[in-house]
């Protein structure tokens, strides 16, 4: 959270700077901190909303409900509200901004193709993002990544459409360069900053969710399931992509440089991990 505060403190500073406009720094600090605030708040409203999640009864997803209670109970953790997307698409994701206020969402193909312990390894897994506290870090790394991307973008675009400062001095010249090198770099290092704290999140809730139901096995067949039938969601988000147990995308794993850009742990990794073939 330092790191991307400071970083929007130094691109609204030299924004503000090349327009000799202090207050655009303000309005920068001010936006970082409304966006926190608003999407702490609504952040699991917001998620639900986009991929169309519905309530789920007891009546009607009862396995899913006593896998859920019983192993809320087993972590000590409230049990979270319990919500399904109409989607053939083999996939689940907790939100919400703490422990009282958590929901764990899955798909209906998921629950199509996944037996008991399958199904019990998926939501140790989820409940295990609610305890240890990533679903708040998650959104806050969201808001900021998307609020840099947004002030690089509002520089750029100005660059391009032009103004009426002078750039021949010397000053201008040199605010103009470092402006435009951080508004192009910046959301790059702050995607890829994302994107390897969520693969790191994704191996430390396979572990947890494995002490939890003592049986590794059973997410290690479920993220094999789902990885073999890599049917993309009809309301994939590149936002929202990183919350979920898998990528909603469907895409297969990939190797070296491909990494870098990936939401999630190759599932053959996770997998070994998870069964102990990994050295």
């Amino acid at each position: 959270m330092a790191l991307f505060f400071s970083i929007i403190i130094i691109l609204g500073w030299i924004v503000s700077m090349f327009y000799g406009d202090v207050s655009i720094l303000y309005i920068a600090i001010l936006l970082a901190v409304f966006m926190n605030v608003f999407s702490y708040w609504f952040s699991d409203k917001i998620v639900l909303a986009l991929h169309k999640a519905k309530p789920a009864t007891r009546q009607e997803y009862f396995d899913l409900w006593n896998a859920t209670e019983n192993l809320s109970i087993t972590a000590g953790l409230p049990m979270p509200r319990l919500y399904v997307v109409d989607d053939t698409a083999p996939n689940a994701f907790a939100t919400g901004r703490n422990k009282k206020h958590a929901v764990v969402c899955v798909t209906t193909g998921l629950l199509a193709i996944l037996d008991k312990n399958e199904l019990e390894g998926v939501i140790a897994h989820e409940l295990s993002h609610i305890g240890n506290r990533d679903m708040l870090l998650s959104t806050v790394i969201v808001v900021m990544v998307g609020f840099v991307a947004l002030l690089s973008d509002f520089f750029l675009r100005s660059q391009i459409l032009g103004g009426n400062r002078d750039r021949n001095n010397n000053g201008g010249a040199i605010l103009l360069v470092i402006g435009l090198v951080l508004a192009i770099l910046t959301p790059i290092a702050a995607t890829l900053i994302r994107l390897a704290i969520s693969r790191k999140r994704e191996f430390l809730a396979d572990a947890t969710g494995a002490l939890l139901t003592r049986y590794p096995e059973g997410l290690a067949s479920a993220l094999g399931k789902i990885s073999s039938t890599p049917i993309p969601m009809r309301t994939a988000n590149n936002a929202t992509a990183h919350l979920f147990i898998a990528n909603p995308f469907g895409a297969k794993s990939t190797s070296g440089f491909h990494k870098l850009f990936m939401t999630h742990p190759p599932v053959e990794e996770r997998i070994k991990a998870l069964t102990g073939l990994e050295r």
